[in-house]
């Protein structure tokens, strides 16, 4: 059965484009695909779930002994679910289906590879629910602050930074006074205000 070298990209939304990705793609098969067919998988999803339409042909024809590699430029482009990711590598392993990923420098053919996507799927993982912490975060602390989510003006959200939060924190702990904080982060004291009461 002849076998093809999957290429997979993903973007999150169709306000996204695939521009930044392909040049990188299209090297790596000029250079390393030897020959061998090459069939381009897309997906214009977010990576939060393995249920793509793009991803779904391409497991299918995984699972149908059609291909030999799977290449990315990201691994974060495949998923962003630990237990998916693992799940993913520990099938093509079995399969003897190579998975290379470009930026991160992974070859599933190789015990430092698998050890590398293992690690990284875990750091994607982490980011995924890290950014999801963020949001929730900046909603409370913009509702707190008696704004609607989405600011004083339509389409822009109130915007507290990791390092503003750690700041007032900080001060807080140090007894400093809320003036002191605003002063310090650039902030007003009402969202000073709110960002204490969102990490009460």
């Amino acid at each position: 059965m002849p076998q093809h070298i999957a290429i997979y990209v993903r973007v999150s939304s169709k306000k996204q484009d695939t521009k930044s990705q392909e040049p990188d793609l299209k090297q790596w098969v000029t250079a390393f695909a030897g020959g061998v067919l090459v069939k381009w998988y897309r997906d214009q999803q977010s990576g939060k779930t393995m249920n793509r339409p793009g991803w779904n042909r391409l497991e299918a024809a995984v699972d149908a002994g059609k291909v030999s590699a799977v290449v990315v430029w990201r691994l974060d482009r495949l998923g962003r679910t630990a237990s998916g990711l693992t799940a993913l590598f520990d099938k093509l392993v079995t399969r003897r289906i190579n998975l290379v990923s470009i930026k991160d420098g992974v070859d599933l053919s190789t015990p430092a590879g698998r050890l590398i996507a293992n690690v990284l799927a875990s750091v994607a993982a982490y980011e995924n629910e890290v950014r999801a912490e963020r949001i929730i975060a900046g909603q409370a602390v913009a509702k707190a602050a008696g704004k609607t989510w989405g600011g004083s003006v339509k389409g822009r959200q109130l915007k507290v930074t990791d390092e503003q939060i750690a700041t007032i924190r900080r001060m807080q702990q140090e007894g400093a006074n809320k003036t002191a904080m605003a002063r310090a982060t650039g902030l007003s004291r009402p969202t000073v205000y709110a960002v204490l009461h969102a990490y009460a």
